[in-house]
């Protein structure tokens, strides 16, 4: 019964989690004109569903085994539905990249104005960040960008530290200057050998 709710409380924390993250991903597809991030928040948001139904479910059930009361299983469902709501949202975001609406010229005039952009990017197996952690290759200091998310699989990272490490096949998102992002894909790509 402890295992349960422990496994619970890990999913509500996992959609709040993804939900925060899908907002920084949609906001980042539409201001840096970026697909395949517009195109993760949907991957994400289908994620979400899925955790969403099932959260339902195991709260449904601990409610019916008498395990919570009303009370507690209605705060627990508004909980969760919040979390998915703002997860619908930055699909909503994200939409809007993916069906190429045009950005009012505001928002255009402040993108040109940024210096800073937001990318995707796979570690290849011949990477130099391959099995360090990103203390050791000091990606940030080096290179300005500053990954801020890492998807291995289906599982997600959030703000990773120093003590993260890097695999091959690893997806980072990270954010920064320009000329940072043209190195970070060289590197990950495992063109340039050294940072």
């Amino acid at each position: 019964m402890k295992e349960k709710e422990v496994d619970l409380e890990d999913l509500i924390l996992e959609v709040k989690d993804k939900s925060e993250l899908m907002i920084d991903l949609a906001y980042s597809s539409l201001l840096y004109d970026n697909r395949r991030i517009a195109q993760e928040v949907y991957d994400l948001e289908d994620y979400v569903d899925s955790l969403h139904q099932t959260i339902y479910r195991i709260i449904l059930n601990k409610l019916k085994e008498g395990e919570i009361d009303v009370d507690e299983s209605l705060v627990l469902l508004r909980l969760v539905d919040s979390g998915e709501q703002i997860a619908d949202a930055a699909q909503e975001i994200a939409d809007v990249e993916l069906r190429d609406v045009e950005l009012h010229p505001i928002i255009k005039e402040s993108i040109k104005e940024s210096d800073t952009v937001f990318t995707r990017v796979e570690v290849s197996e011949n990477s130099i960040l391959c099995n360090k952690t990103l203390g050791e290759i000091r990606l940030a200091s080096e290179t300005g960008m500053t990954v801020i998310a890492i998807r291995r699989g289906n599982k997600w990272k959030y703000g990773p530290n120093g003590d993260t490490k890097i695999l091959a096949g690893d997806i980072l998102f990270a954010k920064g200057p320009a000329d940072g992002e043209k190195e970070l894909l060289e590197i990950a790509s495992g063109k340039k050998r050294e940072i």
